[in-house]
């Protein structure tokens, strides 16, 4: 039955008790009816605090769209970079590369023969209504939508994987801090990185290889890239191979008579 055929009949039952309580006279019934008036009214204002609640959610669903809070967006993704023993996500926009905000953070990508695995890290995520993580696949991406974590939306759009996915295979699944989506190959085919920026990014980072250059040269170029994009410490590891090198060398010119 309908909340508000409930509250109506209620209300018939009390308008109808009341009317009886007048013209009782004797005690002993008049507290009889006294008590079912009163079981009535409670009744009556617990049913119209769940109209009102009802209410309320209604409300909250219509305006779901517009949600609440600050929304962190991604809309585009390039290459993953290994950083503190972790692959976060970048965003590759023209001339430059753009940090996600550390509360969204790509721990890492895997794959089997029938699906590739993105682990989204996101702190707290699994305190929240599992009705609050949303996870929509297209045949090229997919987009993650938490809502109403710590007071924030986070969104994560995915929209140029490297080979097409099943989005009516693929799903998510919600595990401590992290928001796991599994995206359903349509093929067993391995994938060598996650998207096609990535691929592109890898292809143009190639070195130039000439089958009739100069070996050495070659070495050398790779050995700038590597020192260029590397880290202290690897710059230091390279800096003091070259200075060994370079003393060995010296000590070999000393006995060049």
């Amino acid at each position: 039955m309908d909340i508000n055929e409930l509250i109506a009949g209620l209300e018939s039952d009390l308008k109808e008790i009341t009317s009886v309580l007048e013209k009782c006279e004797r005690q002993r019934l008049r507290d009889v009816l006294t008590q079912e008036q009163k079981k009535i009214e409670k009744e009556l204002a617990q049913k119209r605090q769940q109209k009102l609640q009802q209410a309320k959610k209604d409300s909250g669903e219509k305006t779901d769209t517009a949600l609440k809070g600050y929304t962190v967006k991604i809309n585009n993704y390039g290459r993953f970079i290994p950083h503190n023993n972790r692959h976060r996500l970048f965003h590759n926009d023209m001339h430059g590369l753009i940090h996600l905000p550390l509360f969204v953070s790509l721990l890492g990508w895997d794959q089997s023969d029938k699906f590739v695995k993105i682990y989204i890290t996101l702190k707290g995520v699994h305190t929240i209504p599992a009705e609050n993580v949303e996870a929509k696949f297209t045949e090229r991406g997919f987009n993650v939508l938490v809502k109403d974590l710590d007071g924030k939306n986070h969104q994560m759009t995915v929209n140029n994987l490297l080979y097409p996915i099943i989005g009516a295979e693929s799903s998510k699944k919600i595990k401590t801090d992290m928001v796991l989506i599994m995206c359903k190959k349509k093929t067993t085919k391995k994938w060598d990185c996650l998207t096609q920026v990535e691929k592109q990014s890898k292809e143009k980072d190639k070195p130039n290889l000439d089958a009739n250059a100069d070996p050495s040269e070659g070495l050398m170029s790779v050995l700038k890239k590597i020192y260029t994009d590397g880290d202290d410490e690897m710059k230091r590891t390279i800096n003091k191979a070259w200075v060994e090198s370079q003393e060995k060398k010296a000590k070999a010119d000393d006995f060049d008579f």
